[in-house]
């Protein structure tokens, strides 16, 4: 059987070696993806680090950094497995670097720049980093059920443990919120960061047609279109904000 067919089938490689050009490059692209965005988003609420209101929230927002950043590593050292330069891939771009607020470039990315677009734009104070990790840490929750389920197993294997851990932390995000609430923080200050960050977080997912769907269908990559995924985050962002007495700008 041609490896091709076995991964149509449902097979599992465990080795590089065995990996057909096609297929190495669009694992290669989804690592590169998760690596970029992971890096890029614990730069940036590294910034947000002292502007916790308490202690307590200052060492959750240190513990997400060094969490995230750690699970890049995780991943990057997969990438390694299949020849990436791990020794000189962090320094490749400045991750904390940030488009103005106002700017808006959809699915765009930057030339050799793999983080997904949402990463590209600034948090603007504490609230608003909660608001957008609690949308944003749903929809990875949402993406990392997915790449649990790829067909390269050691990757597949390191995404199954990142995933609890990545939902951790965003059950501290809808903590944050409750927080914000219960000490004042106006509701119209928190909706307007849920307008701000939701169709950027959107966007995370793709487009709902894509050219690639099929490949990746056929390599065992995606198991759920990108409409199915973000479907799913929309129905589960809706009821987290609602239960906070926020709204989504879609419902």
């Amino acid at each position: 059987m041609k490896i091709e067919e076995y991964l149509a089938q449902g097979g599992v490689l465990t080795s590089p070696e065995n990996a057909p050009p096609r297929y190495r490059a669009e694992l290669l692209r989804l690592m590169a993806t998760f690596v970029d965005s992971e890096l890029a988003a614990a730069a940036g609420f590294a910034e947000m680090i002292n502007a916790g209101p308490g202690i307590p929230e200052r060492i959750a927002a240190a513990r997400i950094v060094m969490e995230k950043t750690a699970h890049a590593g995780r991943v990057l050292r997969v990438m390694g497995d299949f020849g990436a330069n791990t020794a000189r891939y962090v320094g490749a771009h400045p991750w904390a670097a940030r488009l103005p607020r106002e700017a808006d470039i959809g699915t765009t990315r930057r030339e050799g720049d793999m983080r997904l677009s949402v990463f590209n734009y600034p948090l603007s104070g504490w609230a608003d980093s909660v608001a957008m990790h609690l949308l944003m840490g749903l929809a990875a929750d949402e993406q990392l059920g997915e790449f649990a389920r790829v067909s390269y197993g050691p990757l597949a294997e390191v995404f199954r443990e990142i995933a609890p851990v990545e939902a951790a932390h965003t059950a501290s995000a809808r903590k944050g919120m409750e927080r914000l609430i219960e000490t004042g923080t106006e509701k119209a200050a928190l909706q307007a960061s849920v307008d701000y960050w939701w169709p950027r977080v959107a966007v995370s997912f793709g487009h709902e047609v894509s050219t690639r769907a099929a490949t990746l269908a056929a390599f065992g990559l995606r198991h759920q279109t990108n409409a199915e995924l973000r479907g799913c985050w929309e129905r589960r962002a809706a009821t987290a904000l609602a239960d906070l007495g926020l709204t989504s700008p879609e419902g």
